[in-house]
């Protein structure tokens, strides 16, 4: 055994040091090939597995290449050994089964001492440039890979004299002196790309882009000068404001109604995505332009709305995760050209080349980086001409617009929305998965099937039971819920088309009420619930049900006691039998959406961090008390039979009064707003529960960091956004607070 392991790890050292390069460039030609292809696809799923490939990938794809690079300066200064730099250097087959042949001090290293071996080493190290500059579809894989452009810069002079160094090493006896030097030049464009794309899209950089000119204003100090010398002079003077016309809404007074076509879908959404892209860094806006796009939204269905909304939020992804700012300039299409002519011109001349000095294998892997390089170029080619963004900025110049082809209506068309009848017999999206813009579901976690399913079993050993006590298991339930979820635990559910035009109408008459008032507008935006309790046209008195478990109390409380309440009353249908379809639309929309704000409070925290306040410690002080609830009941895995039973309890004093205020458990307080809802009719009970989830989902959505949003449209977008961005466009928000402009004092001079 002995023998033969001192045997194998010498031949597996010789053939590691023989292919490692060959083995590592191929592999990082593969990654981008799979990044190129794959990673659009992580804006359109919020499958953990395939956004956890494409980290692995984006990862890997950094390593390989500078991994190869490195081994390539290394073997391009062995091979330039003092031993023979004259002559070319005889390559020496080491046999595994022996490994006992006698060679030469100098030629142990095989074909890494071939001249010729050299040559091509520095033609593929311009390769590995063009890899770590990597595809035009992701830059970044979070929106903190964007504020590391400095170190990317940094690593970009590294790579160069790394590569200047091999091609010093062959100069100037290297036969590809030529093709190196354009594939060269083609590295360096595509790695400083990919810079300047981090560059432009690191939120100081980009925040820093969106404010205007300095406006002085009017000269205060001329204009006074002159009218206190009129004044004195015994002139009567007075100053009059005059309005000057915006010349920036001449897009909104020309603005369509009616269904809007694709091609006009796409051009309206490029002109609001760079109106409201300041949003993400908190940029404030004028009246003005809170105007234009309401009164733009207010004519607009909800169908349409979805579009725009859609396709600004894809921008936002391509604006912070791909290359489009740096492509998608004059300045990008020339050097792009340049780069694609650098190397094809870099293949004819190879291809033209005598190679009968290289090895065989060497110029399969040569060409195999070759026609990578053209594919990718082909298919990045391919993309920026398809892409909405080329299409928006062709069709917003009224030149270029003339000579849009009619086919792109059709091909819009093709990415367009797609509604099917889901399992519950609701119109749900269906797009097809590779045309999407987003991943088009709404995911849930549901706290009572959680607490089911997490009861404590009795058939535990002692040593699980003792590591749960150290908590050593919860480090794998992590990694496990992240690379295999639980489908019974946080399920994804198609975004039913009446919720969304439930929530778009309900933010449409709020903005209609607002009006120009900013208080009004205030009062909507800091609502968590009451004012659709309140403000509604009921014919029962519910100002306690609004005080009591809204108004009262924080919004992480509220959030709780309403999700668990919802639960209660949804798992009694026999008493909804005679309902009407619309009730039953309420009825499982309300728990569509308790669902998704527990799941954004659980599995979303940094998200719901700026409104949960102490969320995660009500949620599991409320987990933990009705997992001892079932435990103690015998209750598994029904649900109903939970919620009934928890009903069941007396809850005729209050929860604090008997526990105090130590444990933050609102279970029982959950059952008595649950007992209150109960008194309702039907359709009274689930035409409020509504509302008041799409006021909190409000709330949440214009109380969230904004930068939150921008990480969400990278692993699939949320509804949560759509919502944010439709407040936005609607006026209802905190971020218009300038006054309408546009004046010019003049100084008139009376007779």
């Amino acid at each position: 055994m002995i023998s033969l392991a001192s045997l194998a790890i010498p031949n597996l050292k010789h053939v590691w040091d023989t292919w490692n390069v060959r083995v590592v460039i191929l592999v990082s030609l593969t990654l981008q090939v799979i990044l190129i292809l794959v990673a659009p696809f992580r804006k359109r799923t919020t499958n953990k597995v395939v956004i956890l490939s494409i980290w692995v990938s984006y990862l890997l794809a950094d390593w390989a290449a500078s991994f190869a690079v490195g081994h390539i300066s290394n073997g391009s200064k062995e091979s330039n050994d003092p031993c023979d730099k004259e002559d070319f250097i005889t390559s020496v087959h080491y046999f595994f089964s022996s490994g006992k042949e006698k060679v030469s001090s100098c030629s142990v290293k095989g074909d890494a001492l071939s001249m010729n071996y050299v040559d091509i080493l520095a033609f593929w190290a311009p390769f590995l440039l063009v890899h770590l500059g990597g595809p035009d579809t992701i830059t970044a894989f979070a929106l903190e890979d964007n504020e590391l452009w400095l170190r990317h810069l940094f690593s970009l002079g590294v790579q160069l004299v790394v590569t200047l160094y091999v091609f010093w090493l062959t100069f100037p006896k290297n036969k590809l002196l030529i093709p190196t030097l354009l594939m060269f030049a083609a590295g360096i464009i595509k790695y400083f790309e990919r810079t300047r794309a981090l560059f432009l899209a690191s939120l100081s950089r980009f925040r820093k882009s969106l404010l205007k000119d300095p406006d002085p204003g009017p000269n205060y100090a001329k204009l006074m000068e002159e009218y206190s010398s009129k004044k004195e002079a015994g002139l009567p003077t007075t100053i009059e404001m005059t309005r000057e016309p915006s010349k920036e809404s001449k897009l909104a007074a020309n603005v369509k109604e009616g269904k809007l076509t694709e091609v006009e879908v796409v051009t309206y959404a490029y002109h609001y995505f760079q109106r409201f892209k300041g949003l993400i860094v908190d940029i404030i806006f004028s009246y003005r332009e809170r105007n234009e796009s309401r009164d733009f939204f207010l004519i607009r269905n909800a169908t349409d709305a979805l579009k725009l909304i859609e396709l600004e939020l894809n921008f936002i992804y391509e604006a912070f995760y791909t290359k489009v700012l740096v492509v998608h300039s004059l300045t990008g299409y020339i050097f792009r050209l340049i780069s694609i002519v650098l190397v094809l011109v870099a293949y004819g001349l190879f291809y033209s080349l005598d190679k009968h000095d290289f090895k065989k294998f060497d110029i399969i892997v040569t060409y195999t980086l070759l026609f990578g390089a053209i594919s990718l170029d082909v298919i990045a080619l391919i993309m920026l001409i398809s892409s909405d963004w080329t299409i928006a900025v062709i069709n917003t110049n009224k030149t270029l617009a003339k000579y849009v082809p009619k086919f792109v209506e059709k091909y819009l068309h093709l990415k367009s929305l797609r509604w099917c009848t889901g399992s519950d017999k609701f119109e749900v999206l269906n797009t097809p998965r590779i045309l999407r813009r987003w991943s088009e579901s709404v995911s849930s976690f549901n706290l009572i099937a959680y607490c089911l399913e997490q009861r404590p079993h009795e058939d535990r050993g002692r040593f699980r039971r003792f590591m749960d006590k150290l908590d050593y298991f919860s480090v794998w339930d992590t990694v496990a819920d992240f690379l295999f979820p639980k489908t019974y635990l946080y399920p994804t559910k198609k975004l039913p088309k009446n919720l969304w035009s439930f929530i778009f109408d309900e933010l449409k008459e709020k903005s209609k009420e607002a009006g120009d008032d900013a208080e009004t507008t205030k009062k909507i935006c800091s609502a968590r619930g009451a004012y659709a309790i309140k403000e509604g046209f009921w014919n029962f008195d519910l100002p306690k049900i609004a005080e009591n478990y809204i108004e009262n109390i924080t919004y992480d409380e509220s959030l709780l006691l309403w999700h668990v309440a919802t639960d209660l009353c949804f798992q009694k249908p026999q008493q909804d039998k005679n309902a009407t379809e619309g009730v039953d639309e309420d009825r499982h929309y309300s728990k569509l959406l308790s669902d998704y704000m527990i799941y954004l409070l659980v599995k979303q925290p940094n998200m719901m961090s700026a409104v949960a306040g102490i969320g995660q410690i009500r949620y599991r002080d409320t987990c933990a008390e009705a997992v001892k609830f079932f435990t103690r009941r015998g209750i598994k895995h029904d649900q109903g039979k939970a919620c009934n039973a928890i009903l069941a309890v007396d809850t005729e004093v209050k929860p604090v009064y008997v526990k105090g205020d130590r444990s933050k458990s609102v279970l029982f307080d959950a059952s008595m707003l649950a007992e209150e809802l109960e008194k309702l009719e039907p359709e009274l009970r689930w035409k409020i529960i509504i509302k008041v989830w799409v006021e909190m989902l409000s709330y949440a959505a214009s109380h969230c960091r904004p930068a939150t949003h921008a990480q969400q449209v990278s692993k699939g977008g949320q509804l949560i956004s759509f919502v944010w961005l439709l407040m936005a466009h609607f006026g209802l928000g905190e971020q218009f607070q300038i006054n309408e402009g546009h004046t010019r004092a003049k100084l008139i001079v009376g007779k």
